[in-house]
């Protein structure tokens, strides 16, 4: 698996930094394409605060091996925190007080 440019790597166990770049290198996910095209064509305008590429990222975000449980398999579907879930909340914030500011 080439998931993270790093052909040995199959799991995020021992992962500690983030991808350096703005390209995931495992490739686009066509479900996120599908999102965006539904959205994109909907009757009532809808915002997207896509966080995709910033979440595939951050390789070292995921509990992994580190949460309850010890050395029972990888976890690579939850994230630590504080991490990435905490700047999901200052991008939807940010998103907010400039949505806020625009109507007064």
């Amino acid at each position: 698996m080439d998931e993270w440019n790093e052909s040995k790597s199959t799991t995020c166990k021992g992962q500690t930094q983030p991808l350096s770049g703005s390209v995931y290198p495992g490739g686009s996910m066509a479900a996120v394409a599908v999102v965006k095209e539904i959205l994109r064509n909907m009757s009532i305008p809808v915002k997207l605060l896509d966080v995709t590429t910033l979440s595939q990222l951050r390789k070292d975000g995921h509990s992994s091996i580190y949460g309850f449980g010890g050395n029972e398999g990888n976890d690579c579907s939850h994230w630590c925190l504080a991490g990435v879930p905490d700047t999901w909340n200052q991008l939807l914030y940010g998103v907010l007080v400039a949505g806020n500011r625009s109507k007064i």
